[in-house]
């Protein structure tokens, strides 16, 4: 409370000098809004905020932002079914590439997949990258409880990979059983974010498909923390379960760093030393997770990560702007 008082105090001044690129930021299609009420509401609790294209300009401009790499957030067009799910998918990114055409300096596109329709997705994803030029893919972390690592997604990181395409990550409402008082966003979804990435790692998806880069939303939910400890047990259960190739908790340390993370929420004095003590240098992007978090809050994560005093050298502007410069080439432009 102390920092965000502070912050409030300040008047919102905003050090950085460069202009930012923000990979965690959400669109709200009017038509995706609109219909989200009669298809199964957000069940993570989380209520629907206002967004335009200007809403949106208007906090880039405040908090020097020059890019936002738009994406739809959970449920995504889980609550769509058959073919409705297909087509809300197709108007989600043709609305979002609607937006890019307009503003091509300062936003860009994660694509939404129909998933868990597999062949739609397939045909998604080549109508998004040869028609509408995305700049990437954003995927649920469980798609109605079917996790990023599941088999039955093997065509879709394949095409994925014959396209170096990036992946950001974002949090769903976890497929556990009870329901948790506090809404998903503010506990669940760190954890299902976590658990469908190790996951990955488990089941070989980052150990074979070398060419996707897979951002993960909140700094990775508690991977930076807890990651050693999934490195060292992994090889136990493997050993128990008699499989074969069994790695070292090293060379799966060096799988869970090829892993990008986003700062959304995430850049506090608290959080900031570990997620930088384990991602490798580049691999730390700008998120700001606007408009979902209100405004108040995600200026309040930008002031602490302006004003965080043991970044390296060359740590700040690799956040900020050079890390996602290296993913997302047509910015260089």
């Amino acid at each position: 409370m102390f920092l965000f008082q502070r912050f409030l105090e300040k008047g919102n001044k905003i050090k950085s000098s460069i202009s930012r690129i923000d990979v965690h930021t959400h669109v709200i299609p009017p038509v995706w809004g609109k219909g989200l009420s009669e298809h199964g509401g957000d069940p993570s609790g989380w209520t629907l905020p206002e967004w335009t294209p200007q809403t949106a300009l208007d906090f880039m401009d405040s908090n020097k932002i020059g890019t936002s790499v738009l994406s739809l957030t959970a449920p995504g067009v889980c609550g769509w079914k058959g073919q409705a799910r297909l087509e809300m998918a197709r108007k989600v990114n043709e609305y979002t590439a609607d937006v890019v055409q307009k503003h091509p300096k300062r936003f860009g596109n994660f694509l939404t997949l129909p998933l868990s329709e597999i062949e739609g997705a397939l045909k998604e994803i080549e109508y998004g990258f040869d028609h509408l030029k995305a700049d990437g893919v954003v995927l649920l972390s469980n798609y109605e409880g079917m996790y990023l690592g599941d088999s039955a997604l093997e065509p879709v990181w394949k095409e994925l990979n014959k396209r170096s395409a990036v992946v950001f990550v974002h949090p769903n409402d976890p497929s556990v059983p009870g329901k948790f008082v506090i809404p998903g966003p503010v506990v669940d979804y760190p954890f299902d974010t976590t658990r469908s990435a190790a996951q990955m790692v488990y089941n070989g998806v980052m150990d074979r498909y070398q060419n996707i880069k897979v951002i993960l939303a909140h700094a990775g939910g508690f991977l930076p923390f807890a990651v050693r400890r999934f490195a060292e047990l992994i090889p136990v259960v493997r050993k128990a379960r008699h499989e074969e190739n069994i790695p070292t908790a090293n060379s799966l340390m060096e799988t869970f760093r090829k892993f990008y993370f986003d700062t959304a929420l995430s850049s506090s004095p608290e959080g900031l030393p570990s997620l930088l003590a384990f991602a490798k240098p580049g691999h730390v992007l700008f998120g700001s997770d606007n408009p979902y978090a209100s405004r108040p809050v995600s200026e309040s994560f930008v002031y602490m990560l302006d004003n965080y005093k043991d970044f390296k050298d060359g740590q700040y502007d690799s956040i900020n702007q050079d890390g996602a410069l290296e993913l997302f080439p047509r910015l260089k432009a």
